[in-house]
């Protein structure tokens, strides 16, 4: 093990959750405080979940490898089926707090963080790694959440129903996410 090997890892990881971050600058086009706290959401279950997984030990990975996908992407199927729901029944009161709420912060962080727990054993044999790796991990998501969100913002200028947009590829992350786990 060694810090390129843990920053690509990290890197690789955090992808989910720039992904769905920029759905969520996509959706509300300006910035909003809020996306700190979704990205450090991101960032601290991105740290935890390897955490949760090295000392889970082998029954708990083996148990995830095979729900984990599932999970995705029901809680994803589910995010964006409502996402696409709201898109064409908009009342003011969503237009104002629509996908800020910390319910929905905390599903989209376990979604896109449940895949993580498996890393937890790539550092059974390098215990020393684990928790400058985890730390490592969850910054790298932190920054690329708030950068997707940034760019969603950018992006979600240019009028489009961007929530539609943003529920169809929450719902095609979480069949990414599930193919992966499932056929992989």
């Amino acid at each position: 093990m060694d810090w390129i090997n843990v920053i690509v890892m990290a890197v690789g990881l955090a992808m989910d959750c720039c992904a769905v971050s920029t759905v969520q600058g996509l959706t509300h086009r300006q910035w909003h405080p809020r996306a700190l706290l979704m990205a450090a959401i991101f960032g601290c279950f991105h740290m935890g979940m390897p955490i949760i997984g090295y000392y889970a030990g082998t029954f708990f990975v083996n148990f995830m490898q095979t729900y984990a996908p599932w999970i995705a992407l029901t809680l994803l199927g589910f995010l964006g089926v409502k996402m696409i729901w709201e898109s064409y029944h908009k009342d003011e009161e969503s237009e104002k707090c629509a996908n800020w709420k910390i319910t929905n912060l905390l599903f989209l962080a376990i979604a896109t963080s449940i895949d993580v727990l498996a890393t937890g054993l790539l550092f059974v044999p390098y215990p020393e790694w684990l928790y400058p790796s985890v730390v490592t991990i969850g910054g790298i998501t932190a920054l690329f959440s708030l950068g997707g969100y940034l760019l969603g913002v950018y992006v979600g200028k240019l009028k489009l129903n961007m929530e539609l947009v943003g529920g169809l590829v929450l719902i095609g992350l979480g069949i990414k996410i599930w193919a992966e786990g499932f056929f992989f």
